[in-house]
């Protein structure tokens, strides 16, 4: 039988010397949350990450992740295998922040990422797919989207300091280079070959008004 899917505590500590501060760097499927004046960097293909934070205390964290895709339609979707998979992301993220003291009212979220760069992959876009979720979970879940940059043909570099909430994104090209491609098909496979199970579930249909924004289309690092 297959495994569980599982959200892991990334890893990855070094020293940012662009940024002069200590940094965690996130791989697919990973996250982090931190009461500490760290950054948090990962980069994102058809992938999305959350930003999250307590405004008040500073307390934040990101993850990174993709809908599996479980090759059911849109009018299907709301309650699929790739839906609950992609609300025990968030909820994971959020109950962990939760744990290190944040309030849940407090919390404020900037969301980037779901690019085409797997394209084809499915019918609808799977970086359309992600985005679309992404907003729909925050808004249902009440919790203040304060920056987006979504959707486009760019992979993005996203270093997010929790502390002071500010987000800095470099666009990467058309399409990425091809470890990003990689990488992001290798987190695919895996999804796909696992069953998703868990005690998220999704109590009500997410509301539909949240639409994904891209960003400026430039190559430079932007505050987001």
């Amino acid at each position: 039988m297959a495994q569980p899917l599982a959200e892991a505590l990334a890893t990855n500590h070094y020293f940012d010397n662009a940024f002069n501060t200590r940094a965690v760097k996130l791989l697919p499927s990973e996250y982090y949350v931190t009461t500490e004046d760290i950054m948090l960097v990962t980069v994102l293909g058809s992938c999305v990450a959350a930003c999250v934070r307590d405004t008040v205390t500073g307390i934040g964290g990101m993850n990174h992740f993709m809908l599996p895709d479980d090759g059911e339609s849109e009018r299907d979707r709301i309650l699929s295998a790739s839906m609950r998979y992609g609300a025990y992301a968030m909820e994971m993220l959020i109950n962990e922040l939760i744990k290190l003291g944040a309030r849940r009212e407090r919390l404020e979220a900037k969301v980037f990422g779901g690019g085409a760069v797997l394209a084809g992959m499915t019918t609808l876009n799977i970086g359309d797919r992600n985005a679309n979720f992404v907003l729909r979970y925050l808004e249902m879940e009440q919790i203040r989207v304060s920056a987006q940059d979504l959707l486009g043909p760019h992979p993005r570099k996203v270093c997010f300091l929790p502390r002071t909430g500010r987000v800095m994104v470099r666009k990467l090209g058309d399409r990425g280079d091809p470890a990003i491609v990689q990488r992001e098909q290798a987190y695919a496979q895996r999804l796909r070959a696992r069953e998703v199970r868990g005690s998220v579930e999704l109590f009500a249909p997410p509301a539909r008004n949240a639409k994904p924004r891209p960003g400026p289309d430039n190559r430079q690092m932007e505050e987001a």
